[in-house]
């Protein structure tokens, strides 16, 4: 009996070790410093003038100095994870897209088969990161490395709302 407790107590033993080395390894660096200039980093809710016209978020990185070797590439924030894109030469956007005022294409029916055009909503990408909401980590490639980087102090801007005009005027 008391054998078998000694196997089980290092089985479980073991069990633990290989779980928390695995817990270890899919953890991200954080680099020290970031290989570019960049200023102030800002996001800004925006909100459709029409009904279903989406609303969302964007936060922006405006860069000062951009050596050639270095590619923003995703921005992990407020638990999720967007690709980032270059506007214009010197500010990089993350698009968050909220679940609010966006259009509704279902069709609910009784009849499965009135049902089959819907589309399967996507899970949201969640982030390995814990982060407060002034907080986000930008993932950039260096040569063929993925590199990763947190930015504090970010700042909230006025909300942009886009009114509905008729193009008429």
């Amino acid at each position: 009996m008391e054998n078998k407790i000694k196997t089980l107590f290092t089985r479980l033993g073991f069990l633990g070790l290989l779980i928390g080395y695995t817990q270890c390894a899919s953890t991200q660096k954080l680099e020290n410093k970031l290989p570019l200039e960049i200023g102030d980093v800002y996001y800004q809710h925006w909100v459709a003038g029409v009904k279903g016209g989406g609303s969302g978020y964007n936060l922006f990185i405006p860069i000062q100095s951009n050596p050639k070797s270095i590619v923003l590439d995703s921005l992990y924030f407020k638990g999720q994870q967007v690709k980032l894109e270059l506007k214009r030469t010197s500010v990089f956007v993350g698009r968050f897209i909220s679940e609010a005022n966006q259009k509704q294409d279902i069709i609910m029916s009784r009849d499965p088969l009135e049902e089959y055009g819907n589309s399967v909503p996507e899970p949201s990408k969640k982030t390995a990161f814990k982060l407060n909401d002034t907080e986000c980590v930008v993932s950039y490639k260096k040569g063929d490395k993925t590199l990763y980087y947190k930015i504090s102090n970010i700042t909230k801007k006025t909300s942009t709302k886009y009114p509905s005009t008729s193009l008429n005027q």
